[in-house]
C-alpha cells in the first residue's frame, strides 16, 4: 500500500489516504465531504555517498 496526499478544492485541507498503486478511488474531504484532488509532491530520498554512479563500479 502506498500513501498519497490530497487536498480539498472546497475547504482547502491536506490529507494522506493510503490505497494500492493500482487503484484510483474518488477520494472525499473527511472535513466537508467533497470531492479531493491528488496532489503530487516530491520524494524525500536523496542518495548521499559513493556507489550511486556509473563512475563508482570502475575499477581503478
Amino acid at each position: 500500500m502506498a500513501r498519497y496526499d490530497y487536498e480539498c478544492p472546497a475547504c482547502g485541507i491536506k490529507f494522506e489516504v493510503e490505497h494500492p498503486m493500482s487503484a484510483h478511488p474518488k477520494v472525499t474531504c473527511p472535513n466537508c465531504g467533497a470531492e479531493a484532488q491528488h496532489v503530487f509532491s516530491t520524494s524525500g530520498i536523496v542518495f548521499k555517498g559513493s556507489g550511486f554512479y556509473n563512475t563508482d563500479q570502475k575499477g581503478k
